[in-house]
């Protein structure tokens, strides 16, 4: 009797999970949205164009019944080189604080998905949130540091560029990054993580530097499948944030229709989650950062989140890096002085395939550097030597003395991709003065820990194995 039971429990399993296979091309994430807040939530779903009725219902542990959510937006997914899908955006709201729900996706008023999330963290709450950049490579590596990122049960996981390689196409989240940290079935492949927090990214030159629709019509998917605050400069193509498309009226309209009004105001952006305040700035080279308007909007929103307990920048392209790879992109440090006004504490950059931090630190630049051209006719910005004086705190290790001056720079690109510059690990002759940590042999991801004034940073290798740990405290 009992194996007969057994039977039809397995029968109704994979009957259910067929149903939930079958049902997405992407299945179900969590997104902050374009205004986040602890009371409300956004889950999305990718589904072919067959036409169905989505909801979304939600119940907490104090609601005896289901809740149904208004009606999903719905994005046309239609990019030429890709099967035409659409793009479901459903706001939960009324959450509480720190609560964790039970949702469930209707199609067709017939349940095909029963999963759990959890609300934003308010500022009293503790909170453990994750770095790791330079991921969707397709790699076993990217695998195995994903194995980590889901034991390491964050509630956030913070994204400093470099998505998915190479070209950030739709194609390549669907083969380089959905089926590793969103899988449909959960094994030594792939994790099922963006189902039930919240990743936020910043972009990376392999998300957002191909611009030439007509060759490549999925590319800038960073828009069309991420939900993340609209809160930054706005800008227009051919300023000095926004590089000018190269598509014409068909494949223009389609990445048009599929974005909506996150292009191009998407790539700065900033939230607050828990006690911190977190800005999200475009590196890219393409960006001139020595923009007034530019550099108005980050001290402006600096200052406004003055009274945050914990203030962390998050970019792509390093401003203080050791590797003889990108060491030339220095265009970043411009931005050093303001960091510094407004107390940022922690810089989590990737673009450099290995971990990094800095001693904490002041920089003069002097003047705005010396440009840096390339492409067939030098005229493309690759970035900027950007000369200057730094000031360390040296007395800071993180154990006994935990109260830094100046501003922490960490690199946590070693997420997948490979790793640069190994040979650099154990000759700290070879490191800038400025660089107090150096790890390029395995890769690895970032844990950082926050309880109120308390800040603790472990970096963990894809074995789990401790490179490094240091503390803050205020």
């Amino acid at each position: 009797m009992k194996s007969r039971l057994l039977f039809y429990c397995l029968i109704l399993f994979n009957k259910t999970f067929s149903q939930e296979s079958s049902a997405f091309i992407v299945k179900p994430y969590l997104q902050v949205g374009s205004t986040p807040s602890i009371h409300s939530i956004q889950i999305l779903w990718v589904t072919d164009v067959q036409d169905h009725i989505w909801n979304v219902e939600t119940k907490s542990k104090n609601d005896q019944k289901w809740r149904r959510a208004d009606p999903p937006q719905i994005m046309n997914l239609n990019q030429m080189n890709i099967k035409p899908r659409k793009l479901y955006i459903a706001t939960i709201i009324n959450l509480e604080e720190n609560q964790k729900f039970d949702y469930r996706i209707i199609s067709d008023d017939r349940e095909v998905l029963r999963s759990t999330g959890q609300s934003i963290k308010s500022p009293n709450q503790s909170y453990r949130f994750t770095v790791i950049g330079d991921l969707g490579a397709g790699t076993h590596e990217q695998k195995t540091t994903a194995q980590q990122l889901k034991q390491a049960n964050p509630d956030l996981v913070v994204i400093p560029g470099d998505i998915v390689y190479d070209r950030g196409l739709l194609s390549e989240y669907d083969t380089r990054f959905f089926n590793v940290y969103n899988a449909k079935k959960e094994d030594t492949g792939g994790i099922d993580l963006m189902g039930h927090i919240p990743f936020v990214p910043s972009t990376g030159n392999h998300d957002s530097e191909t611009r030439n629709l007509d060759t490549f019509p999925d590319a800038l998917s960073y828009y069309t499948l991420w939900s993340l605050p609209l809160n930054g400069p706005r800008m227009t193509e051919g300023s000095a944030a926004v590089p000018k498309l190269i598509a014409n009226e068909t494949n223009r309209k389609a990445f048009i229709d599929a974005a909506g009004g996150r292009y191009p105001v998407m790539t700065n952006y900033s939230m607050d989650y828990g006690n911190a305040h977190f800005t999200f700035l475009d590196s890219n080279p393409y960006v001139d950062w020595t923009d007034k308007e530019l550099q108005s909007w980050l001290a402006t929103d600096l200052q406004k989140s003055i009274s945050a307990t914990w203030h962390f920048v998050v970019f792509h392209h390093p401003g203080f890096n050791s590797s003889r790879e990108h060491y030339e992109q220095q265009h970043m440090r411009l931005l050093s002085p303001v960091f510094e006004k407004y107390q940022v504490d922690v810089v989590f950059t990737g673009h450099v395939h290995n971990y990094q931090r800095t001693y904490p630190l002041t920089f003069a630049p002097d003047h705005m550097g010396a440009l840096l051209l390339g492409g067939r006719n030098l005229n493309i910005p690759r970035g900027r030597i950007v000369n200057g004086l730094w000031h360390l705190d040296k007395k800071f290790d993180g154990k006994k003395n935990t109260t830094p001056k100046g501003v922490i720079y960490l690199i946590s690109g070693a997420g997948g991709k490979e790793l640069y510059n190994p040979e650099q690990t154990n000759d700290p002759d070879t490191w800038q003065k400025f660089t107090c940590n150096y790890s390029a042999l395995e890769h690895s991801i970032s844990i950082i820990d926050i309880d109120g004034n308390h800040f603790t940073c472990r970096q963990l290798s894809d074995a789990g194995k401790e490179l490094d740990k240091f503390e803050i405290r205020k």
